[in-house]
């Protein structure tokens, strides 16, 4: 239906209409930790529609080597229906939706855990976000405290593209302004504690021209180290690049907020790590990941060190376990075992570093620069600023043709 409102020249009414400063308002974003309950569910505003352009654009900005997320043709062969989203965008969109409820008031990001990709997303699909609170960690009245919190994003079907959980710190409110509340309706959260994974699979390859030699099943072996040779320079392009995937977290753009903080935070605009974690898989991606053809999930990682404009970043990867495709078991992969069977497991400890190339990094720390930082203090070992990431990540991976 379309309707006809007729339009007469516009007045200026400013000047005849009283500055009432008794109505102005302040509307707060994000939630302190007073305001987030467990069992809180929020469905987060805007959505996103994924097309083929954005879709380019972010795996070429984020040095993706993956034929997968750059050739439509590839990715057909492969037996998907059209060119994929990277999972890198589909994870930086999803969480960046959620911001303006969970976390826009948050003093850190803690870590991710157990991130589950179940579906391809294609162009013109459009995904939307959801959180539910898990917990909250009171650590007493003068600290921040601790919220667990669940996200999961959802296709234009309803159907789970993502899930998972992270760990946020967030201060109590006290005399600050009430943050604007979410709206009063009952939402039902479309999270399931066994996700099964929907992946279109063909027993086929396509032509092995597309991709480099080396990054088949075979070529991995539990114990190799690989030192990705390149880095990335980060410009003052990330905060544009930050609100491209919807982020609304002023610590990322706003020189202001950002120089307002105290501590470490405080000064130059944060990278967003989403960001920091996209380039560093980018990074990996020609000599780790060329044969995969999907990213399972992240088991937990965590951002140990922040990244500013100007920070050079570098990755290494260390091979943790090359396993079959399970099959037949509720939860895992399709069980047809002419298409499993070209296919394996690769488990993965991705780290990443700044202002030092990774050979220098792997040269100065050796085996410490694998060992979580958190756990570093019971070793009575030193925590390593030149380390900004680190996360385990199991891909799915083609084995080599016969």
């Amino acid at each position: 239906m379309t309707i006809s409102i007729p339009l007469s020249p516009q007045a200026e009414l400013a000047a005849e209409v009283a500055v009432d400063l008794s109505r102005v308002r302040y509307p707060q974003y994000g939630r302190y930790l007073d305001e987030l309950e467990p069992g809180q569910v929020f469905e987060h505003p805007r959505g996103f529609t994924f097309t083929r352009s954005n879709m380019l654009e972010f795996a070429r900005t984020f040095m993706q080597a993956n034929p997968l997320y750059l050739n439509a043709q590839y990715a057909c062969a492969c037996g998907f229906a059209d060119l994929p989203a990277s999972p890198q965008m589909v994870f930086n969109v999803i969480l960046s939706l959620g911001v303006q409820n969970d976390s826009e008031k948050a003093i850190a990001n803690l870590g991710y855990y157990q991130v589950q990709f179940l579906r391809a997303v294609y162009p013109g699909d459009t995904l939307r976000s959801f959180t539910r609170v898990l917990e909250r960690k009171d650590r007493g009245p003068d600290k921040p405290g601790i919220t667990r919190i669940r996200t999961v994003g959802v296709n234009q079907d309803n159907a789970v593209v993502l899930q998972y959980e992270r760990k946020i710190m967030v201060g109590w409110r006290g005399e600050r302004r009430p943050t604007t509340p979410a709206p009063q309706v009952t939402v039902a959260f479309p999270g399931d504690d066994t996700p099964t994974l929907h992946l279109p699979l063909v027993a086929t390859s396509p032509a092995a021209g597309l991709t480099g030699p080396n990054t088949y099943l075979e070529d991995f072996t539990a114990g190799d180290i690989i030192v990705h040779a390149n880095g990335r320079t980060i410009t003052e392009e990330h905060m544009a690049l930050t609100y491209s995937v919807g982020n609304s977290h002023p610590l990322h753009f706003d020189r202001r907020f950002s120089s307002s903080l105290s501590g470490k935070m405080s000064g130059e605009p944060i990278v967003y790590g989403g960001l920091v974690f996209a380039w560093l898989e980018g990074l990996a991606s020609r000599d780790v990941s060329e044969h995969a053809v999907w990213e399972l999930g992240f088991t937990e990682g965590y951002h140990t060190q922040p990244a500013f404009a100007g920070d050079t970043v570098g990755a290494l990867t260390r091979i943790l376990a090359v396993e079959n495709v399970p099959g037949n078991v509720p939860g895992t992969l399709p069980s047809d075992e002419l298409v499993t069977a070209g296919y394996g497991v690769v488990t993965m400890q991705l780290i990443g570093v700044k202002n030092i190339s990774a050979a220098t990094a792997l040269e100065k720390y050796g085996a410490d620069l694998f060992i979580k930082e958190d756990d570093k203090r019971a070793l009575g070992k030193d925590k390593i600023t030149d380390k900004i990431f680190e996360i385990e990540r199991r891909l799915l991976v083609k084995r080599r043709p016969r």
